[in-house]
């Protein structure tokens, strides 16, 4: 158990790392994006989200 401790290179930690960031930006980059579109479509806002889950629904159980 002690020999498996720190097996991981320093540059793959920093890739990890800035991987994850920059997942992070472009979450925050399409939440923008979406919160600029819902203003824009107000009330069907709710209509489309139960349309796009419809649709991940439909898709995973493979009826798409």
């Amino acid at each position: 158990m002690n020999g498996s401790r720190g097996e991981l290179e320093v540059e793959t930690l920093l890739k990890l790392v800035l991987g994850l960031v920059a997942i992070l930006l472009v979450l925050e980059i399409l939440e923008a994006a979406i919160g600029t579109i819902a203003g824009l479509f107000g009330p069907f806002v709710v209509v489309v989200q139960l349309a796009i889950a419809v649709l991940i629904v439909l898709w995973l159980l493979d009826r798409l």
